[in-house]
């Protein structure tokens, strides 16, 4: 691990460290104001900052913030630094995932809260040139009429926001210049304009000093550059297995047969790095193409294996 590293938004453990912490409510609603255009008088976080739950998370599992406004708004905040394929189906899921778990037995359709996902991108998704775009939900004919309200998307761009002329009397291009934290002159002119964002500052070096935060923002940066090379790797090796069973057409089928237990040791042997890493078993079936029992026989015997060295 690096000596004294300094951490800012963009590691997501710090991000929800720093927006969910208890007494930092302040931030959070000043940013969420920004972002939503309107004015929030009460926000319940719906879940703290919990050090011991970080540990099990970082290993790969999702840091979002969800927060509940006013009169029940649900915001659902997730930063996401690497690309991932279809960032709208995965943000999709997540909204409805976050409406069912808020949804009892019993509840009536018209009481159902809005949910609005907020997706915070270190890379460019949509193909204009806005850093920050929200969704409505129109009829074909009449799109003046938005005839879904219940969900709505925001997706944030910071690759875009880097290379704009953002004006800094905006409170949301403050807040994305400390997020970013790319543009030093953009962050002091921030300061200045809004004092919010100054002791959001102190309260980040105060934050980034703890030790402990220090090592799970570590371990998860780590974490993702293991998942990427591993993604890479994994990718590399189906295009390198589709090239040489295009190379088998018209073999004999003994020859066929020896190639197909070649392929099938490699995908144990990727398999097993993939686990390794502490991949999640549904992404190893999406990489390696085998079936999800027969990754979990795989792990088993992986950990029968390790209990007989140790």
């Amino acid at each position: 691990m690096v000596e004294n590293k300094i951490f800012n938004l963009k590691n997501d453990v710090i991000f929800k460290a720093f927006f969910a912490k208890k007494g930092n409510e302040e931030f959070l609603i000043d940013f969420l104001e920004a972002i939503l255009k309107i004015e929030i008088e009460k926000i319940e976080i719906r879940e703290e900052v919990n050090l011991e739950k970080l540990k099990d998370e970082e290993k790969g599992g999702r840091l979002d913030l969800q927060a509940t406004l006013n009169d029940g708004i649900i915001v659902n905040i997730e930063l996401q630094i690497q690309d991932t394929d279809k960032m709208e189906n995965r943000s999709l899921v997540y909204a409805a995932k976050t409406i069912s778990r808020e949804t009892k037995k019993g509840t009536k359709y018209q009481d159902i809260n809005q949910v609005i996902m907020i997706n915070i991108l270190n890379y460019k998704l949509l193909p204009y040139k806005e850093y920050v775009s929200d969704t409505v939900t129109v009829l074909n004919k009449h799109r003046e009429y938005e005839v879904i309200e219940g969900v709505k998307w925001y997706f944030i761009e910071l690759p875009k926001f880097r290379k704009a002329k953002p004006d800094m009397d905006e409170k949301l291009n403050q807040w994305l210049a400390l997020i970013d934290d790319r543009n030093r002159g953009w962050i002091e002119m921030a300061e200045k304009k809004n004092k919010t964002i100054e002791r959001a500052r102190v309260e980040m070096e105060y934050l980034t000093g703890d030790e402990e935060l220090k090592r799970l923002a570590e371990l998860r940066e780590k974490w993702a550059m293991d998942y990427d090379s591993g993604i890479s790797a994994a990718r590399e090796k189906g295009i390198e297995i589709g090239r040489q069973e295009g190379r088998t057409d018209g073999i004999k089928i003994g020859m066929k047969t020896g190639q197909a237990k070649g392929e099938k040791k490699k995908q144990i042997e990727i398999t097993k790095k993939l686990l390794k890493m502490n991949m999640k078993i549904a992404d190893i079936v999406n990489i390696v193409g085998l079936e999800e029992k027969e990754i979990l026989e795989i792990k088993e015997e992986t950990n029968q294996e390790k209990d007989f060295d140790d």
